[in-house]
């Protein structure tokens, strides 16, 4: 375990979100190359990590998106942050369950700062309007049929102005209100909607989060281009299957799709 302390530069610190278990153990890093990493780490190093901790950290300069793609953030001005989950009660088949979950209750603390224009692009993105505003990478490790830990990377973008040549459609709270937002406010307001659909899938209620989920689906019921392989064409989401796989129809027949399968083709 010091070696790996040793391998990242630091500034830690240990605070308390009143009144919730998702993020009433708070670690905030000053620099790290990515909080999934460093929470994996606490976790194979046998530390004792009580579920609903979030690392939170000033500037990561690793972090990583679907498809291994890298999240650029610019320090101190966004959220990138990790929480452990412990769904143990999850059978390993239905873990899009728990994305769905997730994705839910960051959409809704997002929902009550920028109204209706937000939405949930499958399978984990927020959107604003045609623009990114932020996503998640979820890392379950099992246990038999069960998942043992989730860790959960969120990366959204708050006061960032400016954006790299890469993130060609991103955008930020702060380019949306034009003002600063207070990055500990938003992540308390996503802390406890985590936490409540969290809970609502441990008590069994899953088509009602999977229902919340299809309607803040991004494109759902509308004609949109997409590719898949090296074939464009234009079709309309219709539903997610139980196994998280995207359906679209076209030309009256409906397809499932995974993440590597289809690519969404925005103006």
């Amino acid at each position: 375990m010091n070696v790996f302390w040793l391998s990242i530069i630091i500034t830690l610190q240990n605070n308390i979100i009143s009144g919730l278990f998702v993020g009433q153990n708070l670690l905030t890093l000053k620099e790290v190359d990515s909080t999934n990493n460093f929470l994996k780490s606490l976790l194979a190093n046998s530390e004792p990590v009580i579920e609903g901790t979030v690392i939170m950290a000033e500037r990561q300069f690793a972090g990583r998106g679907q498809h291994q793609n890298k999240w650029l953030s610019e320090p101190g001005k966004n959220l990138t942050f990790s929480l452990l989950l412990k769904p143990s009660f999850l059978n390993a088949v239905h873990q899009f369950d728990l994305t769905r979950a997730i994705s839910v209750g960051v959409y809704e603390a997002l929902y009550k700062v920028l109204g209706n224009e937000v939405k949930i692009k499958w399978p984990n993105d927020l959107y604003y309007g045609d623009r990114k505003l932020g996503g998640m990478l979820i890392e379950n490790t099992l246990q038999g049929e069960r998942i043992n830990n989730s860790v959960v990377g969120i990366g959204l973008n708050v006061n960032q102005e400016e954006f790299s040549a890469e993130a060609v459609n991103a955008t930020s709270v702060k380019q949306i209100l034009h003002k600063d937002y207070d990055l500990r406010v938003l992540l308390s307001e996503i802390c406890s909607q985590i936490q409540q659909y969290y809970l609502h899938l441990k008590a069994g209620k899953v088509e009602l989060i999977r229902s919340e989920y299809l309607k803040r689906l991004y494109w759902l019921n509308q004609q949109k281009p997409f590719k898949a392989g090296d074939e464009v064409f234009s079709g309309v989401i219709n539903g997610v299957a139980e196994n998280g796989l995207l359906s679209v129809q076209k030309d009256g027949n409906s397809k499932l799709y995974n993440l590597k399968e289809i690519e969404f083709l925005n103006k």
